[in-house]
């Protein structure tokens, strides 16, 4: 087998691996204590699969844990659960826990909390989110084995 062939057999594997990523999913790391107990119990480090085909299908729903652009600075995502979708009617959490006031999900926008109450930055501080802002849906916690799951979506 030729030089050449074998450059070819790499840039078509490279395009074939870039594909299946962008179209199904990638590994992540989830950082922080936001999520918690959900994701870094423990102070473990969890890392997750994050599927794209819910996001590109529109069919993102209450309690999943979607990943999204942080409206505080884009070149940082987020990751937090889905409260409640257009059309929801939730109640805004101020920081002390109490009760706050109740807000409408405007359409194509999503309320999204971290489990961790108290330590996240999520829509309690800065609003509904726009769908545009979400960039996948978590599915799967692969690593570390001991903490292999699916992800069920649950309101809590």
């Amino acid at each position: 087998m030729g030089v050449w062939s074998q450059i070819k057999n790499v840039v078509i594997g490279v395009a074939v691996g870039r594909t299946v990523i962008d179209t199904f999913g990638s590994v992540a790391r989830v950082d922080g204590i936001s999520m918690q107990p959900t994701f870094n119990p423990n102070n473990t480090v969890d890392f997750v699969f994050l599927s794209y085909i819910p996001v590109r299908f529109d069919s993102v729903k209450r309690g999943d844990i979607i990943v999204a652009v942080s409206p505080r600075n884009p070149n940082e995502t987020i990751i937090k659960r889905v409260i409640g979708v257009e059309g929801d009617i939730v109640v805004s959490k101020k920081k002390n826990n109490t009760s706050g006031t109740k807000k409408i999900v405007p359409k194509g926008y999503y309320w999204i909390e971290g489990d961790h109450k108290g330590h996240t930055y999520d829509s309690t501080s800065f609003g509904p989110i726009s769908k545009g802002l979400v960039v996948a849906k978590v599915s799967v916690i692969i690593w570390p084995p001991s903490r292999w799951q699916l992800l069920q979506s649950h309101h809590k």
